[in-house]
């Protein structure tokens, strides 16, 4: 009789710990809920911004001191310029914007946490104009007030907690069958889960980003002809399903849809700078041929044709989830 009721302390208590648990869990996601802004999704984010802010800006000064910064005057006043717009209308004050020029072939770019953003090199011909380069900045900058960096982290903790969990219950089982159920919810959680939900961010920080250049003044159909030139430069990319981003095409295909809202907060706008000014490549810079319209900084755009390009694309390295 002892042995038995001993036996069934432990699960008594187990049973009473469950509502507890369930009002910490419930306690947990009240405080971890916040909307996005602009798309205005609910998320779940259980890291507190401000060790967000402090991983990016490690991050960033570890990237600073292994990366060559540019010295193209022309690439770095473009970049502070636009970036200073957009910051503008981004509604983090709170934020230390601070926006670098890589020395780097790649075509990429980031912001992190905090406001610290990079372009690279490589990027800058592809973005053929000021308004091309808001689409890059504008989508890197979503990132950051989205919180997305954030929320990835506390999807990877959830992730990697049911993990154990399932490693638990598989305890009784032979090695070779555990081995096999891991893997099993490995694949299940990559592209069942992480995956989706990394285009997710993607096609938000797209959405968001979209509207943040319009607000800021720059023509957003330049937007999917951005991203027309781009599916120009890649090499073989992986199926969509497989991959952390929308395909080039598709994500050009949203964009045109969102357009009749972002060209209603253009024309909002209190300046439009349309395509803005030319970007120059070193290549160019003897002979620059004018990327818009006569006369279209500062006036309603000419919708131009989209150029292709034959640069090659790297990948889109993830600095604040780096190996």
């Amino acid at each position: 009789m002892i042995c038995a009721a001993s036996r069934l302390v432990p699960r008594h208590r187990s049973i009473k710990s469950v509502p507890i648990a369930l009002l910490l869990l419930a306690t947990a996601m009240l405080t971890g809920c916040h909307t996005t802004p602009v798309s205005g999704r609910k998320q779940m984010v259980f890291v507190p911004e401000q060790h967000e802010i402090s991983l990016g800006l490690q991050a960033y000064e570890e990237i600073l001191a292994e990366e060559q910064i540019s010295k193209n005057q022309h690439y770095i006043e473009m970049v502070n310029r636009v970036g200073q717009r957009i910051a503008a209308e981004a509604g983090r004050d709170d934020f230390d914007w601070e926006f670098r020029v890589i020395a780097s072939p790649e075509k990429n770019a980031f912001a992190l946490p905090g406001g610290k953003v990079a372009i690279y090199e490589g990027i800058m011909p592809v973005c053929e104009n000021e308004a091309g380069l808001a689409v890059v900045m504008s989508h890197e900058i979503a990132h950051a007030i989205a919180r997305h960096g954030g929320e990835r982290m506390t999807q990877q903790g959830m992730v990697n907690g049911l993990g154990k969990v399932v490693d638990m219950a598989s305890q009784n089982r032979e090695e070779k069958e555990r081995e096999r159920i891991r893997a099993i919810y490995g694949a299940a959680s990559q592209y069942g889960y992480v995956l989706p939900y990394s285009r997710k961010h993607e096609s938000e920080a797209d959405q968001i980003g979209l509207i943040l250049m319009s607000r800021a003044g720059y023509d957003p159909q330049e937007a999917p002809r951005f991203w027309k030139r781009f599916s120009h430069v890649g090499g073989e990319k992986p199926p969509e399903f497989m991959s952390t981003h929308p395909s080039d095409e598709r994500r050009a295909a949203d964009l045109e849809a969102m357009l009749p809202e972002a060209l209603a907060e253009y024309s909002d706008a209190s300046e439009q700078y349309a395509l803005g000014k030319p970007i120059f490549t070193p290549e160019t810079l003897s002979d620059p041929q004018p990327a818009i319209a006569p006369g279209a900084e500062g006036k309603a755009s000419t919708v131009l044709p989209a150029s292709g390009s034959a640069f090659q694309s790297s990948t889109h390295a993830d600095p604040f989830f780096r190996e």
